[in-house]
């Protein structure tokens, strides 16, 4: 894949400098920067559970199109028991 960047030129400088340190070309130091970043940068919420999510669930599919329905059941006995 080809992914075009615009640096600002002292970043582009310095890249040119570490590459030429290095004898490597610009694409190289490019690619180990963003593989590093990458590797230590936190992961999402979702994308850190998402192997946890739906495992354990009440298998009933309808509790969320019926909320509405089974809160009110619940607030209403809850009234019925303080009365």
């Amino acid at each position: 894949m080809t992914l075009t960047v615009k640096l600002d030129p002292e970043l582009e400088q310095s890249l040119a400098r570490r590459s030429a340190e290095r004898g490597v070309p610009k694409s190289v130091v490019v690619k180990e920067a963003l593989a590093e970043y990458l590797l230590r940068e936190p992961v999402a919420a979702y994308g850190a559970g998402k192997d946890l999510f739906g495992r354990h669930g009440s298998g009933e599919g309808t509790l969320s199109a019926r909320r509405r329905t089974l809160y009110a059941a619940a607030v209403d006995a809850k009234q019925r028991r303080r009365r």
